[in-house]
């Protein structure tokens, strides 16, 4: 006989309500917890001088396998922003327009505490990262101090008062934020709304891209210029489709660049994914519209993930889904 229309309103209904109650329990949840909360037991942490270079900072990443790192300024005892690979991928960029590539690479001698004068003199729009938080401040803060920096990660610092010194604690990430959430918030499983009904959704328009013939030294420039950490590698069907073949990360630019070849980077990005190491490499994450943002949050509970490129089921790219996304769409509507 089917559903009645009365029937099928009245489920509607109560799917939109259970979820505007579910994203405003889950905001009070990230109210009533600090960033300390979310910290593990025993972590370790790496902090770098200002005083190193970028090539000893880059090899120190490498060594220890993290893509990011407080800087300190010792001579002031004070935190001195948050070094990410967008800073190296700037370098990199500089090195290239500037037509470097006599066997001075400028990751072998810049200072960090030149960095961010580098950055700014030369315009970059994303530069050194110095948005912070005190570790005993709510989850919610931490993530609205986010959002308005357009960041994906917060420095966690503490201040001694009596000495005017900066310590160090930790540095929390949107994907920490995300897993806590889906390991202690029974309330995410009643957020059974689709994905594209939320507005949350980057569309393909808006997406820069590549495909296995580009440059490598072009996808350097969309990662400077977009602030992005991947640019997926699509290969054209039709004349408006285009089917999801890899992504290309900044991991990847940095893996070719860390023993100071820039030789490299005039490879196809199809040629420079044959040097990959797999093993470092997280895969790539699809999701279709109809995913609900409960389904989304549980596969970031049991997998690394970063990012879902929404595809259609015949494999066509729709949009991108990004970690930013979900936590502004929570922030947001958990609030309204």
């Amino acid at each position: 006989k089917g559903i009645s229309p009365i029937m099928s309103l009245n489920n509607i209904e109560n799917i939109d309500l259970e979820q505007k109650l579910s994203l405003q329990s889950i905001c009070n949840f990230l109210k009533a917890r600090t960033s300390y909360d979310v910290l593990a037991v025993s972590y370790k942490l790496i902090v770098l001088d200002t005083k190193l270079t970028l090539k000893k900072a880059l090899t120190i990443l490498n060594n220890n396998n993290i893509v990011s790192a407080p800087l300190w300024d010792a001579e002031n005892g004070k935190f001195a922003g948050l070094l990410t690979l967008t800073d190296f991928i700037n370098c990199i960029q500089y090195q290239i327009k500037n037509n470097k590539n006599d066997g001075e690479n400028i990751i072998d001698y810049l200072p960090l505490k030149e960095l961010y004068k580098l950055e700014t003199d030369k315009n970059f729009p994303y530069k050194l990262d110095d948005v912070n938080i005190h570790p005993f401040q709510s989850l919610f803060q931490a993530c609205l101090e986010m959002s308005k920096s357009n960041s994906r990660r917060i420095s966690l610092i503490d201040f001694d008062e009596d000495t005017g010194k900066h310590f160090v604690i930790s540095v929390l990430t949107q994907y920490r934020i995300l897993k806590f959430l889906t390991l202690n918030c029974r309330e995410i499983r009643f957020l059974k709304k689709k994905i594209h009904t939320l507005n949350i959704i980057k569309t393909f328009d808006t997406i820069k891209f590549c495909n296995i013939h580009t440059p490598v030294i072009d996808v350097i420039e969309i990662l400077s210029k977009t602030g992005v950490s991947s640019v997926p590698i699509l290969e054209q069907v039709n004349e408006k489709d285009y089917k999801l073949i890899n992504c290309y990360e900044s991991v990847d630019v940095i893996g070719l660049v860390k023993n100071g070849l820039y030789n490299d980077l005039t490879l196809t990005v199809g040629e420079a994914l044959l040097k990959r190491n797999e093993n470092d490499f997280e895969g790539v994450y699809t999701c279709q519209e109809d995913e609900t943002l409960f389904n989304i949050l549980d596969c970031i509970r049991t997998n690394r993930v970063h990012r879902f490129y929404v595809i259609d089921k015949n494999g066509y790219i729709k949009g991108l889904l990004t970690l930013s996304d979900i936590l502004n769409y929570i922030l947001n509507a958990g609030t309204a």
